[in-house]
């Protein structure tokens, strides 16, 4: 669906505004013609703060039927034609359409065990976790009862609903829906950014391959052009930074050992608030480096 302006929603009919906000909400279009009503509005949080008061004042029943309109997770039978073009691009941010056998196995189970229990599907915002977080996550509601999974699942399916609205409507006040994870490198031995160390960010997995999510160089100031990860969640989970330092080194005629005694420097952390800024440096010498968390 082509992307809108919220002074287009505010004017257009309210045809074009459900078709535009139709699938905000997994096959709900109800949520967007009830939201029609309430024009017009001053920001697109306001908008989006209108449909997710329609989904808090919906009866039971319906609040149940919008739960049971999202697919399982990592469901082969449901690819195709039975996924919303939304949910398939989800899903396949966070790797779930190229999972190793063992996580395929691990998903299969707790959606399985999920479903036998609560009678729907487990959802979860994707678009905010790792494979790994995913399954993490799965193991700390499933002992939940029916009525703190129902409102647990509305709750993830307003912060699904809030990145579509987001990649949707452009408008004043927008919502806080993205966060950033970004580095530097300084060159503590001689006092100066270091420019040209080549960066490798990877999501780490347990029980799949790990995935390289960017790769990218220092600029002049020892920064990144852009974030490692921006305009975006930061997925929870865990990562490894990379840095080539041992080739920089050469190149400013640093005396170094054959072979040199730091080549590549590995730096793991986990992120916790997708929404959050995570500023993850190096400082480094020929001999030595450190780390804290920025912000």
């Amino acid at each position: 669906m082509t992307a809108k302006t919220l002074a287009e929603l505010n004017d257009c009919s309210k045809d074009d505004f459900v078709a535009t906000l139709a699938n905000v909400f997994e096959y709900s279009p109800w949520i967007a013609e009830q939201a029609a009503l309430r024009r017009p509005f001053a920001g697109v949080t306001q908008l989006f703060a209108a449909m997710r008061e329609v989904v808090e004042q919906a009866a039971p029943g319906q609040r149940l039927a919008l739960i049971k309109a999202h697919p399982d997770l990592a469901d082969k039978t449901q690819r195709g034609d039975l996924l919303t073009a939304e949910s398939n691009a989800e899903q396949n941010s966070a790797g779930l359409d190229r999972l190793s056998e063992a996580e395929y196995v691990a998903f299969d189970r707790v959606n399985n065990a999920y479903r036998e229990k609560f009678g729907f599907p487990y959802i979860v915002c994707v678009r905010r976790h790792t494979r790994d977080s995913i399954l993490r996550d799965f193991a700390r509601r499933l002992p939940n009862d029916a009525t703190a999974e129902v409102a647990a699942s509305i709750a993830e399916i307003c912060k699904i609903a809030a990145l579509r609205t987001d990649l949707l409507v452009s408008g004043e006040q927008p919502l806080k829906v993205h966060g950033r994870l970004s580095t530097h490198v300084l060159d503590t031995h001689s006092g100066k950014p270091a420019a040209g160390i080549t960066v490798e960010l990877t999501e780490l997995s347990d029980l799949g391959a790990s995935r390289v999510i960017a790769r990218t160089v220092t600029n002049s100031d020892g920064r990144t052009d852009a974030p490692l990860i921006g305009g975006r969640p930061v997925p929870i989970g865990r990562y490894e930074l990379t840095f080539s330092t041992a080739s920089y080194f050469a190149e400013k005629n640093v005396p170094l050992s054959d072979p040199p005694f730091l080549d590549v420097i590995p730096l793991r952390f986990s992120v916790s608030d997708p929404e959050g800024h995570l500023h993850v440096p190096l400082l480094v010498t020929p001999w030595s480096y450190g780390t804290y968390r920025g912000s």
